[in-house]
């Protein structure tokens, strides 16, 4: 792919085969090229000793959207999103043609993906995987997976796995922290939850280390009622009720205040961090689940194993 400069633009992808047959896994990140986080996941994942014994292939892209990631931005120079021209063709714009690129020459070689994300526009994401729990095999990746939370999502038209799943392939997508910034909460996440459905597939040895993950059917986003200065009550993570003050947003004057408000009850699983609001600015996405203690527990259990498995000797 070249820039209006001629200048090249190359997409680095790191291949391991392993001596023995296996599947072929397929690991991709900053399909939007400033959600960071999966880069390093896969920084991390390059480095561990044990993928010098692995078993079928294992094909790794840090880095899709080179475009975005050196501007910094989500979008392609042409600012098309490339999660949205999947399967792309190689006669349309530089956003199709490196989807066609991505497709045609690694995507239809690999067995399932795992397409790692952040939050976008100054929000941030619980770590979390995203699958269509009515496909049976997707069901089953995700669940190999072992995010703290699962959640079903049908494949956007347009997107990765929505290509992988018109290929009766699984896909997934792993959602942790926000753009342009590291979260190592997310980073360990993704990481643990490779190397569990890598362990699962029969690539590495070893057992996986499954959590007890809050499964979810659905989410909706909580909006702003009008537009001014959002101060949150409630942190990402945090089991809230229906009817619950989530937070208030007010004039830069202090005349006009208003709160907002659970619609129902569940886990807050994505959060907006800018305080500069529009009314119908997304502000808290909630997970549909019970706020109970099984909710506070899991996430407990979820940090105590971060905890755990943080162990830079690893990388």
């Amino acid at each position: 792919m070249r820039l209006y400069t001629h200048t090249q633009m190359d997409m680095p992808v790191s291949v391991i085969h392993g001596r023995k047959a296996g599947p072929v896994a397929l690991v991709t990140a900053a399909v939007h090229g400033d959600e960071i986080n999966g880069i390093e996941i896969i920084r991390r994942l390059l480095r561990r000793k044990e993928l010098n014994r692995i078993r079928g292939t294992l094909v790794a892209i840090p880095v899709v959207n080179v475009f975005g990631f050196v501007s910094q931005s989500r979008y392609l120079p042409d600012r098309r999103d490339l999660n949205r021209y999947f399967p792309g063709t190689g006669k349309g714009s530089l956003t199709s043609g490196l989807a066609s690129l991505l497709m045609e020459e690694i995507a239809q070689r690999a067995d399932f993906c795992l397409d790692l994300h952040s939050g976008s526009q100054h929000r941030k994401n619980l770590p979390q995987a995203r699958a269509n729990f009515d496909d049976p095999a997707a069901h089953e990746l995700v669940e190999q997976f072992s995010a703290p939370v699962l959640v079903h999502s049908i494949p956007r038209e347009g997107s990765l796995r929505w290509a992988f799943q018109a290929m009766g392939k699984p896909a997934l997508v792993f959602e942790g922290g926000e753009a342009l910034r590291f979260d190592e909460p997310s980073i360990q996440a993704g990481l643990n939850g490779i190397l569990n459905v890598l362990r699962h597939r029969g690539l590495l040895a070893g057992k996986p280390r499954l959590a007890s993950p809050l499964m979810a059917r659905s989410f909706s986003w909580v909006r702003s009622p009008i537009s001014g200065i959002h101060i949150s009550r409630v942190p990402l993570g945090h089991a809230i009720q229906k009817g619950q003050v989530l937070g208030t947003v007010a004039d830069p004057f202090g005349d006009n205040e208003q709160p907002v408000l659970a619609h129902h009850s569940g886990l807050i699983i994505g959060a907006q961090q800018s305080p500069l609001v529009y009314r119908g600015d997304a502000l808290f996405n909630i997970a549909n689940l019970d706020a109970t203690d099984e909710v506070d527990d899991a996430l407990a259990e979820f940090h105590r194993e971060l905890a755990l498995d943080f162990d830079h000797d690893q990388y």
